[in-house]
């Protein structure tokens, strides 16, 4: 080389050097282009309050990896970025400041505060955009977008009208789930759902006017206030005489009746259900069909309002212990019993939600999920992986309820309706009305109300794009090609995303949706601050490379399943890193001009050269096959392979010889040739796995009108280098010297001591063997390689048997006859074992007949081959005894 390679690579002077290069030269930005395909990738917009964690780190490296390859194959690829407002989270993060500030947003005002807000974001929201950045994301920065821009808001803002007008957005009052602490609906995949140990309480009710109870069942006595009847089934006959009868709520005193419905499940608890329609969504629907009063005794705080009598003013949980005590007062409370149930808490805070009546907006679902799940089931879009998630995607867009869009916070996307304040008309429309067309008032107020950050972000592939404006980016990259996510938002995106774009856009949104798997911690556990198990990305970038993060996530992972990982993990992609820039620096020691244009060089190819021509064609099918097929672990593991073992461990011990000798120049230009094209190759097929290591080397290795490995060529599979025989000849030669080696080792015999060969077997294998000597020499410190005759005598050598070929080495003043016994013992263990298993699965009927005839055919040669070996260990092993 005409400059010097470092000794050591240092990935702090590569990484950002190579960052700024390409963002300089727009290498990541897509123009429209219709001669050709466009490929197209939205990134799941993180939340402007995220920092990068490691499951970003790996969902991002997936995402990346497919824009980076399709580029190079010839794609206008664009990987769309940006951040979502967050709604809760982000409002949750500044008032938490303005606490700290002894301020709050109500003494700011509702405009005050939102200006508070888009403060932070400037200052703090950009900050997870960077270190995606460090990890090489290749997004195109021009187009990034955010849930609150002016385009993305309007978007929004036409999508509510438009379903409302459709009517399939509603005003209803309803059982939501509500969380006191965030103070808002949340919709019912915000909830998680916890197990929690409680209690059954079995409370008395009195009968009006008899000296009878009547015992109810319930894991919150605190909702009794509430009550407005008791329920039991139509057909349970222990009840029958109660129908009509009038029951006196513990407590209040306050009388209710009992009443019949299906619902109630005879053998839970008593059959008797206490019946609390403004805080039970079954109870609610109970009470629409008995025509019950609805009776809210919970602030939205979570304190009891005045409906509760005495109790009012108190928390929910102090009053569920108040409401206790009372009723053993009273000789009410029959029963305590341990119970585990499941309770739904906040996904963001994890408080405790409460079912609760209010007013609220919603979109009716399930016209919109029928298409949905249709477009997946036909095959338009398609799940990886499949057999996994399609039943649960299925599951749900079968049972959907509607969605409560609707939440009590002031960060968001305001509601566009609008009440007059003279006459209560409410209007639907995309500004505020200049009149109300009942009464021609001039005076309107809002709704106080913002929507879900999901109704935002599930327009995503299309209003990133400019709609509802017919934009040519829309025209162009839409629909898109690939959606790569988290499975835990199936329901929250993905499937509201397929909705969104068949309705808004008459087309689905994507054509595959990955699932990766989540990251967690190595004993198997999710990583989270409670437990104080996280591995923070950017440190383990910082210690080990942007490129150690990415190989290592990938290479620990397989399609769709979790990654338990620890931070000694990454030191696997440290060390393949080292590797690559070892092997480039022994490459660039014997180069004077980097000389990639092998083909020239053709006539005075050597067999390794064919051998390792072959070997990377079948490397670029590999990844080719596995990243068409979402396969990205293996991918890797095929680039990978075939550079640390193929490559390196081979071949170019092979060459050495060769760039060692100095009176055959044209041999060692040839090996050169050959060694830096595929060194070259390889960093090409490695690039959308680790960008940075590759773009140094290539560079090194580029002609001089190339630019970026960001852009070059993705590596042609071209079957005319195939070659079956050099590789089956190779393959012979990696056996014997492998063997060689072993009993080298386990003898442990010196390395500087050198062996001679004995081989028996074919003419074909022992002139191969000889016509190759000089790997024999190099790589398994054979002096000499001879026939064996008559005269030779075993029982002083150590043996090698090989695809039916024997392979002796006589070492008497080495060998330890014991540990030569030894060693056949085992490896005759071995092969019995092997045979055995074969047998077994060929004495198997249902393989015999299921398994296709090449397969059964392989099995029998593989057994067959097996045998001869046993033949021959045993013979040798014979002679010891």
């Amino acid at each position: 080389m005409q400059h010097e390679i470092a000794k050591h690579y240092d990935p702090k002077k590569v990484e950002d050097k190579w960052y700024e290069n390409w963002i300089k030269n727009k290498f990541f930005h897509a123009e429209i282009n219709t001669e050709k395909e466009p490929y197209v990738i939205v990134i799941p917009p993180p939340n402007v309050t995220a920092i990068l964690h490691m499951g970003h780190a790996f969902n991002n490296t997936l995402q990346d990896i497919f824009i980076r390859y399709k580029r190079k194959k010839g794609f206008v690829t664009l990987w769309l970025p940006g951040t979502d407002h967050a709604g809760i989270a982000t409002q949750n993060v500044v008032e938490k400041k303005l606490a700290k500030e002894g301020t709050s947003r109500h003494e700011l005002g509702r405009e005050a505060f939102i200006q508070r807000v888009w403060q932070w974001r400037e200052k703090y929201g950009s900050t997870i955009i960077h270190q995606l950045k460090k990890l090489g994301s290749s997004c195109d920065w021009q187009r990034e977008r955010f849930t609150m821009d002016d385009g993305l808001s309007n978007a929004v803002k036409e999508v509510f009208i438009r379903l409302y007008e459709k009517g399939l957005i509603y005003k209803g009052k309803y059982i939501i789930n509500w969380c006191p602490r965030c103070s808002t609906a949340l919709s019912d995949e915000e909830v998680e759902h916890q197990e929690t140990r409680g209690h059954l309480w079995h409370i008395a009710y009195p009968v009006k006017g008899e000296d009878h109870r009547v015992v109810v069942a319930t894991t919150r006595p605190e909702t009794m206030l509430g009550d407005t009847a008791v329920a039991v089934h139509p057909d349970d006959e222990r009840y029958r005489d109660l129908l009509g009868k009038t029951l006196i709520l513990p407590l209040l005193n306050r009388e209710i009746p009992v009443i019949a419905d299906e619902y109630v499940d005879m053998e839970f608890g008593t059959g008797c259900v206490k019946v609390t329609p403004a805080h039970d969504p079954n109870d609610f629907e109970m009470g629409l069909r008995h025509n019950l009063q609805q009776i809210n005794i919970i602030n939205t705080d979570g304190s009891l309002n005045e409906n509760a009598g005495p109790y009012k003013n108190l928390d929910r949980f102090d009053a569920r212990n108040r409401v206790v005590q009372d009723l053993k007062k009273e000789k009410l409370l029959l029963d305590t019993k341990h119970h585990h149930h499941n309770v739904g808490h906040c996904h963001r805070c994890d408080t405790m939600v409460e079912p609760y009546l209010s007013e609220q907006w919603f979109v009716k679902v399930q016209p919109l999920a029928d298409k949905a799940l249709q477009a997946v089931q036909d095959g338009r879009i398609k799940l990886h992986p499949h057999d996994r998630w399609f039943k649960t995607y299925k599951n749900w867009m079968e049972n959907t309820r509607d969605w409560c869009i609707s939440r009590q916070l002031w960060w968001g996307h305001r509601i566009p309706v609008y009440y007059c304040q003279a006459c209560g008309e409410m209007i639907v429309d995309r500004n505020e009305p200049e009149k109300c067309p009942k009464c021609n008032s001039i005076k309107f107020k809002q709704e106080e109300d913002v929507l879900d950050t999901w109704f935002s972000s599930w327009l995503w592939p299309f209003s990133t794009l400019g709609w509802p404006e017919e934009t040519e980016d829309l025209k162009y990259f839409y629909p898109t090609d690939l959606l790569v996510t988290a499975p835990d938002i199936i329901f929250f995106w993905v499937a509201r995303m397929i909705m969104a774009g068949l309705e808004f856009m008459d087309d689905i949104p994507f054509d595959d949706v990955l699932f990766n798997g989540v990251v967690r911690d190595a004993h198997g556990r999710k990583m989270s601050k409670s437990l104080g198990n996280g591995i923070d990305p950017v440190e383990m970038i910082d210690q080990f490379s942007a490129d150690a993060v990415r190989f290592t996530l990938v290479m620990l992972s397989s399609e769709g399943q979790d990654i338990n990982l620890a931070e000694k993990h990454f030191e696997m992609g440290r060390n393949f890193s080292n590797k690559i820039w070892n092997a480039f620096r022994f490459l660039s020691m014997h180069i004077e001009k980097p000389d990639t244009e092998f083909q020239k060089y053709q006539q005075y190819f050597t067999l390794e050269d064919r051998w390792i021509l072959s070997r990377f064609q079948k490397a670029v099918q590999g990844v080719d096959t596995n990243l068409r097929n979402f396969r990205v672990n293996d991918a890797l593991t095929t680039v990978y392979h075939f550079f640390w073992h193929d490559y390196c461990d081979w071949y170019l011990e092979m060459i050495k010889h060769r760039l060692y000798d100095g009176e055959e120049k044209r041999a060692k230009k040839t090996a050169l040739s050959v060694a830096s094209h595929i060194m070259k190759g390889t960093m090409e097929l490695m690039h959308p796995f680790i960008p940075f290591i590759t773009e140094e080397i290539w560079q090194n290795l580029k002609d001089t009108h190339e630019k970026s490995v960001v852009i070059s060529e993705w590596p042609r599979s071209d079957i005319s280098w195939l070659n079956e025989e050099a590789e089956g000849k190779i393959a012979l030669l990696q056996e014997a010297i492998s063997g060689i080696r072993n009993v080298r080792a386990e003898m442990n015999v010196p390395p500087a001591k050198k062996a001679h060969l004995f081989v028996n077997g074919p003419d074909e294998a022992r002139n191969l063997f000889n016509a190759h000597a000089h790997h024999f020499q190099s790589l398994a410190k054979i002096q000499s390689i001879d026939v064996i005759d008559h005269s030779f005598d075993k029982s002083d050598a150590a043996t090698v048997v090989v695809k039916n070929v024997e392979l002796f080495l006589p070492m008497s003043d080495l060998i330890d006859k014991q540990k030569e016994k030894e060693r056949l013992q085992k490896e005759l263990n071995r092969l019995q074992s092997l045979e055995s298993s074969i047998l077994k699965k060929l004495n198997n009927e249902n393989f015999r007949n299921r398994a296709p005839q090449p397969v059964v055919q392989k099995e029998q040669d593989k057994l067959q081959n097996i045998q001869d070996n046993l033949k021959k260990v045993r013979e040798n092993y014979e002679k010891f005894n």
